[in-house]
């Protein structure tokens, strides 16, 4: 009883900022404006469909591009010397220490039209590039903001990997290749997963990276559900309801892609 002690102020905390706002979206998503319940507010999602398709697209794109940066990054690194491994780790994380809007701001003014990039091709005589206000702005700010992490999950598995059964497939006359397609990517996978996770889920929900980089031309469901919470269109009701279904979809996705690389792993294993 006494250690159970130590779990109460976290169980109020995730009660009091996760299970309660959650349990306020519902309400809302299921109530009119003037009181009652209606499923009203789930019929005016449809006309947003092009956002959700827009929303998943990009934050797909960005999680795949951060998969194939970030497991060679962490593949590597976790080869290196313990001493350099944890000066490159905290050369990763260092920055995730600075404020995400200064970051994204920081990105800006670098892809901007007149910004650090363009003045570099400049210099070199090169043809300038366009891509601030466009969709691939936005997927590299996601991926330039989240690919730490897919990296520290990815590296906190491999890192960890019993060495004894690489050197046994070596032993058995396992190539390097096979060696790692064989042994090492499937008992990674779990941090895949992970990083996955990580780096989709804030992806598909972001506001501020598709305002800024974007410029409000790639509205996600994260600028939809802002505006209507805090924008023109009011309706906290309809932005609830659309924030209840993109958590549904959310969580569905994340349950397949967990049921098929949990299947998928122990097929590769066994």
């Amino acid at each position: 009883m006494k250690t159970r002690a130590f779990a109460y102020p976290y169980l109020a905390w995730m009660t009091l900022f996760v299970i309660a706002p959650i349990i306020l979206v519902v309400v809302y998503a299921f109530s009119a404006a003037g009181g009652g319940f209606t499923f009203s507010n789930f019929s005016g999602i449809a006309a947003y469909s092009a956002v959700f398709l827009r929303s998943f697209a990009l934050a797909g794109i960005a999680t795949a591009a951060c998969l194939l940066l970030g497991y060679p990054l962490a593949y590597v690194l976790s080869k290196e010397k313990p001493r350099l491994q944890r000066v490159l780790v905290m050369l990763i994380m260092l920055p995730m220490w600075m404020n995400f809007l200064l970051r994204t701001y920081a990105l800006m003014t670098i892809l901007e039209n007149t910004g650090l990039l363009n003045k570099f091709l400049a210099l070199l005589g090169l043809p300038q590039l366009n891509i601030i206000n466009t969709p691939g702005a936005v997927v590299i700010g996601m991926v330039y903001n989240y690919l730490p992490f897919m990296v520290l999950p990815i590296y906190s598995v491999i890192v960890k990997l019993d060495r004894s059964l690489i050197e046994a497939a070596q032993d058995l006359g396992a190539s390097p290749d096979r060696c790692f397609t064989r042994v090492v990517f499937p008992l990674s996978l779990p941090g895949i997963l992970s990083g996955i996770t990580m780096v989709f889920v804030p992806a598909v929900s972001t506001f501020v990276i598709s305002q800024l980089l974007g410029g409000g031309k790639s509205m996600m469901l994260g600028d939809l559900i802002e505006m209507e919470f805090l924008g023109t269109s009011y309706n906290p009701h309809l932005g609830s309801a659309i924030a209840l279904v993109m958590m549904i979809v959310v969580v569905i996705c994340m349950r397949l892609m967990n049921k098929f690389g949990s299947g998928e792993e122990q097929a590769v294993i066994l």
